[in-house]
């Protein structure tokens, strides 16, 4: 872990507002009742905000100028929601204990019960007539054959694969602690548009798969290996960065070019270079085919439907922990409790994972209910433990908002609960004069009506109080927080009655699935406050919050309007993917694929 310095986080969950935001109330239950049952916690309750204006940006480095930190005006989050890794992240290594995986068994000794079977068969016969007592040696065979058996039917069956088309890699946005991955090299603080990494080179990583975390990215290689690069505080990364350089003394250096000059900052160059987790101690046959990153933990899936995990969880109060054993868990480890898993997705402190059986399951922090469960206060780190969502049969598919949660039907119905201050979940709620929702979360699944019509819902995320999804007909379709250009839409053309509106009369939220027009789009991206989409012809669209350039357009005004990301390096690329963190974004193209009209298929 890198030595005390500060750094800036990804957008948090919660943005402060310049006036004391309301908080959540929760009524003492009396002392008679406490004896009778257990406290059940429901989520959040909510009071009515205060005036809403528009959200305040992330607090950035005291070298940032204080012009661009107080770009936004005051905000109205509400304060049920988990912290993230903070304004500034932790200044000194944790001493809380942690755990290395498990080392795998020793085989059987083979060879001593070989020895001890030969010394059996090879004992001296009497020389008279053989007794019963020795006619059970000469069927020592068929027990050999009854353990060879025994071994064959446990062998596990690969039930995932992963992609095969390596992938060129571009980032944009914030960079202050590695989080782009592009080394320790000056002008890494701020990158405008679109970058190649050459770190992550076809060539040299060979990239096929990616996941983008809060203030973390995690890549799976084609020869199966994981990169992990950024802040790895509370142990995202999977191995170790310890590192004894100084700090630096951050300047603007901004950078809108395709190189690098100058000398060596003080950004960790053990976080901000991508380097292999460190898998020492587990199985070495393991096949990856996924990974998904959340704010400050990291999983895989493997082949044969296993899931490991490393880093740690966050709840309202701070560190919750990676299991009900472990705080923070620096190395891989695997997760109980899960078998012939073919799908993951994750929030910014949950994880849902989908097995071959169409079974839904849900571990984290559940204090928005984003684990469709009830958890009891008292046990609350029972929820760090995997268990089945109530859903129907046949899901095959996921998706997550930082603190809610979707699943997608076989038949097309898509599935949602969580956080639902804002309505991102789908789920129409009554909402107050400030135009806050008075049903602050949905307990349990249930079907988002307003999705009927409109196609199957092949990707959906979410943000911090967003949703973006995109159908099997190109539908990009938007819905949610909308007063910091979140969703990509000219809110003056919207529909009245689709529209929640403050006390002031601004407009705060839309209620209903709208389509963004004239891109058809295939895969979706959702950050903090912004979004990013790949449409059929391999081209990126991006809008929202960009105080840090996370939208990748050049500019640190917020977008409006969803806009073509357009520079040197991605204009003739064939794009078919994008991430989006806190506060910055990563895009990938087909390595060796010219540019054409047509779906690639990778996504």
């Amino acid at each position: 872990m890198s030595s005390a310095r500060t750094r800036k986080a990804a957008a948090p969950a919660t943005k402060k507002s310049n006036a004391k935001p309301a908080k959540a109330v929760k009524k003492a239950p009396s002392k008679a009742k406490e004896l009778e049952e257990e406290v059940i916690d429901d989520g959040p309750e909510l009071e009515s905000e205060p005036e809403i204006e528009k959200p305040k940006p992330a607090t950035k480095s005291a070298a940032r100028p204080t012009a661009k930190s107080t770009k936004r005006k005051a905000e109205d989050d509400l304060e049920d929601e988990p912290k993230t890794n903070g304004v500034k992240r932790v200044k000194s290594r944790t001493t809380t204990p942690v755990s290395e995986p498990e080392p795998a068994p020793a085989p059987a000794n083979a060879t001593t019960k070989a020895k001890a079977a030969a010394t059996k068969t090879t004992k001296p016969a009497a020389t008279e007539a053989p007794t019963k007592s020795t006619a059970p040696k000469t069927t020592k065979p068929a027990a050999v054959t009854k353990t060879a058996t025994k071994t064959k039917a446990k062998a596990k069956v690969e039930i995932n694969h992963a992609p095969t088309e390596k992938l060129n890699v571009y980032v944009f946005g914030e960079g202050s602690s590695g989080e782009l991955g592009l080394g320790s090299a000056k002008g890494q603080t701020e990158v405008k548009r679109p970058r190649y990494n050459p770190n992550l080179s076809p060539e040299t990583a060979g990239v096929v798969a990616l996941s983008v975390g809060g203030m973390h990215t995690a890549a799976l290689t084609h020869d199966n290996k994981i990169l992990t690069w950024g802040v790895n505080d509370q142990g995202a990364l999977g191995r170790d960065t310890a590192w004894d350089g100084g700090l630096r003394d951050l300047a603007d250096d901004a950078s809108d070019s395709d190189s690098d000059s100058g000398s060596e900052t003080a950004i960790n160059p053990k976080e901000s270079t991508p380097a292999e987790a460190d898998f020492t101690g587990l199985p070495t046959d393991l096949k990856f085919t996924q990974v998904v990153t959340t704010d400050s933990a990291t999983f895989v899936l493997t082949a044969e439907g296993d899931v490991y995990g490393w880093g740690t969880f966050r709840s309202n109060e701070g560190i919750f922990g990676f299991d009900n054993t472990t705080l923070i868990q620096l190395r891989p480890k695997l997760v109980k409790g899960l078998k012939k898993v073919i799908k993951l997705a994750a929030g910014a402190n949950h994880v849902l994972a989908l097995q071959s059986n169409g079974v839904v399951y849900g571990w984290g922090s559940g204090q928005q209910n984003q684990l469709g469960r009830r958890i009891l206060e008292r046990r609350a780190t029972n929820s760090l433990v995997p268990m089945p969502v109530g859903l129907p049969k046949k899901i095959i598919g996921l998706g997550a908002g930082a603190y809610n949660s979707f699943a997608m039907r076989e038949n097309g119905d898509v599935f949602s609960w969580g956080l639902n201050n804002f309505g991102q979940t789908g789920i129409p709620k009554e909402f107050d004069e400030t135009g806050a929702s008075k049903g602050a979360d949905v307990h349990a699944p249930m079907i988002i009506e307003g999705l009927e019509g409109k196609g199957n819902v092949t990707c959906i995320q979410g943000g911090a109080h967003h949703t973006v999804a995109c159908t099997d007909k190109g539908e990009l379709l938007v819905w949610g927080r909308l007063d910091g250009y979140q969703l990509g839409l000219k809110v003056s053309d919207l529909p009245q009655d689709e529209v929640v509106r403050d006390s002031a009369g601004n407009p705060r939220i839309l209620t209903v699935p709208t389509q963004i027009p004239d891109i058809h789009a295939i895969q979706v991206a959702a950050g903090s406050d912004h979004c990013v989409a790949v449409d059929k012809n391999g081209k990126a669209y991006a809008w929202g919050f960009s105080t840090t350039f996370q939208t990748g357009l050049g500019t640190d005004d917020d977008v409006e309007l969803a806009t073509m990301i357009d520079n040197t390096a991605v204009r003739d690329k064939k794009l078919v993917w994008a991430g989006a963190g806190g506060q910055f974004s990563v895009i990938a193209g087909l390595a060796d694929t010219p540019m054409t009209n047509g779906i690639n298929g990778h996504a």
